[in-house]
């Protein structure tokens, strides 16, 4: 991992890896640079720039006053000062699609176009209330066996996933103490998310909007809690020509290694080159 300080003085890792265009990679909520571990051998010759927001991963923790999109865009847009990139397409996992709409109102030129996974501009509440129930708590679970076991228990919303799926996203979102399992993030974003989640929704179509010109990409969970097809068809109606593919067997996220999520992502890269 790398790190570069923010102009607040917050320490920011990021990962930068491969070799060829490049590519920036946002995450979701909680998440960090390892959402994108699945997707990055079928892309070579990209380099992959993937950022742990504030607050998660190897970042630095910054308060939940921090943890708020306008913040977060920024501090990508200075990490792509920090690598000396002008512009580039964007990849946005849930939240990052969200920071990559906000980057094409603020900064249209540093984007070459965005691909959004399983996320809109309207957020479905039964999502946001799923969100509440485990945002910044520690898992019951005491092994990564036992977590790996929860999820494919709990996560209804995915099929046809294999044991060995659910033990990599255990790993990769949980840090084992040897007695317990901990969350890979400052347990007060549950604070940042609570002050939006009782603020009245904010309108993001004009973000989608802002993003007229630029190629544009969506995958949405076919089961997805966060992203309806109504949100669905109404970008496509707005963007007749996005390039869009529903996932099947995937609730809210896919993992972007399925065939139909590989499909849109090179059809994406294609149309920003």
């Amino acid at each position: 991992m790398d790190h570069f300080t923010a102009s607040d003085g917050t320490r920011i890792a990021f990962r930068d890896g491969g070799a060829g265009r490049p590519l920036l990679c946002l995450s979701g909520l909680t998440r960090t640079v390892k959402d994108f571990d699945y997707l990055a051998p079928h892309l070579p010759g990209v380099r992959m720039i993937c950022m742990d927001y504030r607050g998660r991963g190897g970042s630095e923790w910054s308060g939940a006053d921090t943890y708020k999109v306008p913040i977060e865009a920024r501090d990508a847009i200075e990490l792509l000062d920090h690598l000396e990139l002008d512009q580039v397409p964007v990849l946005g996992t849930s939240r990052g699609g969200i920071i990559g709409m906000l980057l094409a109102a603020m900064a249209k030129d540093r984007l070459a176009g965005l691909c959004l996974n399983d996320v809109g501009p309207e957020i479905d509440p039964k999502g946001l209330a799923e969100i509440d129930l485990y945002l910044g708590r520690n898992p019951q679970a005491r092994t990564h066996e036992e977590a790996a076991q929860a999820m494919a228990r709990n996560l209804t919303d995915f099929r046809n996933v294999p044991h060995s799926r659910w033990l990599q996203e255990a790993q990769i979102h949980f840090v084992g103490t040897g007695e317990s399992l901990e969350i890979t993030y400052d347990p007060t974003l549950r604070n940042a998310f609570l002050e939006d989640y009782n603020a009245p929704a904010a309108d993001l179509w004009p973000l989608f909007d802002a993003l007229d010109g630029l190629p544009v990409a969506l995958l949405r969970a076919e089961n997805s809690n966060l992203l309806t097809p109504a949100t669905t068809d109404e970008m496509r109606r707005r963007r007749p020509d996005l390039i869009h593919a529903e996932i099947p067997d995937r609730g809210h996220i896919p993992f972007l290694d399925e065939p139909a999520s590989l499909a849109v992502i090179h059809a994406f890269l294609e149309a920003t080159a």
